[in-house]
């Protein structure tokens, strides 16, 4: 019985998952998105009072940038991780994940959206809420 060569099968398989990992690398590349996260607690005022506005972006601009909301009195490891010195903290990253900006304290709809546009992050108009 002839032996069949292993080394051409090894190496197309050893290339084929370079490249197919290449490939995933470069879809979420494309898919990654700038993100706004939020570290606060559910019941803390300010915290109360960023909630609809933080829901508003999250609605508007879907597919431009993501929110992210963290309660940092149930989750105590992200206050750390994040190095949060009060709440609300706002956080501005860049798509490739570079922390941009931050800001302590409430912050209005539209300074989250002048924030975003300093930063340099071209936002197109919302879409319109359903039922508009």
């Amino acid at each position: 019985m002839k032996s069949v060569p292993f080394r051409p099968l090894l190496v197309t398989l050893v290339l084929g998952a370079a490249l197919s990992t290449s490939s995933l690398r470069a879809a979420d590349a494309k898919a990654a998105l700038p993100k706004l996260v939020d570290l606060g607690a559910g019941k803390c005022v300010p915290c109360k009072m960023m909630k609809p506005i933080l829901g508003e972006l999250a609605k508007e601009y879907a597919g431009q940038f993501e929110v992210v909301f963290i309660d940092v009195w149930e989750n105590h490891e992200a206050g750390a991780q994040y190095k949060i010195r009060l709440i609300p903290t706002q956080i501005f990253y860049a798509a490739d994940g570079r922390e941009l900006a931050r800001h302590e304290g409430f912050m209005a709809k539209a300074d989250i959206l002048a924030k975003w546009k300093e930063l340099g992050v071209g936002l197109k108009a919302p879409t319109a809420p359903e039922g508009n």
